[in-house]
């Protein structure tokens, strides 16, 4: 690859930044070309989020160096940011949802009329922000209508806009698509095109690989919070870039077990929900792990809610052991046997103030209740149980669930499933922000459900996990099921190539 003689735009170098003790980022850093568009891509956790932050201002570095045009910034604050030139396309719209799109797009740049007593012309305000719209992505979005009255996509495009107005020198892009359709998607792609060839330096944040491969002129890849490569998309394939992301040296974490599979347990068929997902098929058996994996907006969160009653299909159907079920509320998707342990333990998985013990037995308290009257000894006997089981690290049954670490939480949450006697367990994120021992742990328990005959669904965004602990993976897309793969015969590069698109880079722009 050959240098390229363009001036730097942006510089952070060697940039170490720690939380509460907890190291984000190590030495990471990134360079980027003056009229360029620079990729910047890692799994999450990788560091992303909080590189960018530094450059705008939102953190400072612990250690490290932020230089901007050439000039080292010292102290870099949101408004000095905005002052170099730099804007930022985040994830979350921040706009005002009781503003209309006129008022939001020109914000700061009203058009008023009447020098003495200025007022806001309105009109003049519809017209020039439907102008603008059109202009730069060639849409009629109702210039009078409220920001809170937009789909995702729409408020994505004012965002865009707005900071279009001002003129950047650069503009950082953060999942710029994650919400937007085809047409929508194409148009931008186009106009990063043309602001790069009008000499606009742009970082582009993006899990869509093939997003990445046909846009970009450098990709810098972060791993663990270092950047572990600078490398060029058109001699470097989108699988390849999957590859670096991907740490490989955990195979001794997952332990595995031969489990003769038994008959379907639960058979999705066709299923869909306006918007969020469609034609979804597929099929568990009792004993079979099965992952499913797919990037924010892909619905693969949306299609394991449907299945358990947290959000209504209108398309397609559910059969459990040979029954057909649609669950219209958790309640009746656990009297048919299905649990879902939620990436969100403290939120949603166990009741922080209450015990060990009382958390354990609040899905199952019918099975220790008789006329009404609760066997306190039966109870105890069941949670002492289910604590050695899981190797629960608890001073107690009467611990209060809060004070133990986010390992042991979990196993608290699967405990509450295991006393229920569940036949499917869907585990969404099971081992998200949790230690390294703690997550062999419930791979162990994970694999013992399925010898015991429980049909297991574990959606994942750590590959490695997956290919670790299932048997097979559903990948999600863009809304649908694009691939089921045997795990045996796939790796997580090849599961994130999948999930990222880089497979449909030729057809971007």
């Amino acid at each position: 690859m050959t240098q390229s003689s363009r001036a730097p735009a942006l510089s952070l170098r060697g940039i170490v930044k720690r939380f509460d003790g907890v190291t984000a980022l190590a030495g990471a850093t990134l360079d980027v070309e003056a009229g360029t568009v620079h990729g910047l891509v890692g799994q999450n956790g990788a560091g992303k989020s909080t590189l960018i932050r530094i450059l705008a201002g939102l953190h400072r570095p612990d250690a490290g160096t932020v230089t901007v045009h050439g000039a080292a910034q010292d102290a870099l604050t949101p408004y000095r940011v905005e002052q170099l030139g730099i804007h930022f396309i985040h994830q979350d719209r921040l706009l005002v949802g009781s503003f209309t799109v006129g008022e939001a797009l020109l914000l700061g740049r009203e058009i008023v009329r009447h020098r003495v007593v200025p007022l806001l012309d309105r009109r003049a305000m519809q017209r020039r922000a439907a102008e603008i719209l059109h202009d730069y992505f060639g849409l009629a979005l109702p210039p009078d209508v409220l920001i809170s009255e937009l789909t995702t996509a729409q408020k994505q495009i004012v965002q865009i806009t707005r900071a279009l107005l001002d003129k950047p020198s650069v503009l950082v892009f953060d999942e710029p698509t994650a919400a937007l359709v085809r047409r929508e998607a194409d148009i931008l792609f186009a106009l990063i095109r043309r602001l790069r060839a009008e000499g606009v330096t742009i970082v582009y944040i993006s899990h869509y690989l093939g997003e990445i491969e046909s846009l970009c002129d450098r990709v810098t890849v972060l791993r663990n919070g270092v950047d572990v490569a600078t490398v060029d998309p058109r001699d470097t394939p989108a699988a390849a870039i999957a590859a670096l992301m991907v740490e490989r040296d955990i195979a001794d974490m997952f332990p595995k077990r031969r489990v003769a599979l038994g008959e379907p347990a639960l058979a999705v068929r066709g299923l869909g929900r306006a918007g969020r997902f469609d034609d979804v098929s597929f099929i568990v058996r009792r004993g079979e792990i099965v992952g499913l994996t797919g990037l924010l907006g892909s619905g693969a969160k949306e299609v394991i809610r449907a299945l358990f009653g947290l959000e209504r299909s209108d398309a397609g159907s559910i059969h459990v052991a040979g029954r057909e079920r649609r669950p219209g509320s958790p309640v009746e998707a656990v009297r048919h046997g299905t649990a879902l342990v939620p990436e969100d333990r403290r939120g949603q998985g166990v009741a922080l103030g209450l015990s060990v013990a009382e958390n354990t037995t609040l899905a199952s308290l019918d099975r220790f209740s008789r006329f009404g009257f609760l066997s306190r000894r039966r109870e105890r006997s069941e949670v002492d149980r289910l604590i050695e089981a899981l190797s629960v690290r608890t001073p107690g049954r009467e611990a209060i669930v809060r004070t133990l670490s986010g390992g042991n939480q979990q196993k608290v949450v699967l405990a509450k499933w295991l006393s229920r006697r569940s036949d499917i367990y869907i585990l969404d994120e099971p081992t998200v922000g949790i230690d390294i021992g703690s997550k062999v742990e419930i791979y162990t328990l994970i694999g013992e459900l399925a010898q015991r005959g429980a049909t297991i669904l574990i959606l994942s965004t750590d590959l490695p996990e997956l290919v670790g602990i299932t048997d097979r993976v559903l990948v999600m897309y863009r809304g649908r099921l694009i691939r089921d793969l045997v795990t045996a015969e796939t790796t997580a590069e090849a599961l994130l190539a999948e999930a990222t698109g880089s497979w449909e880079a030729r057809h971007v722009g």
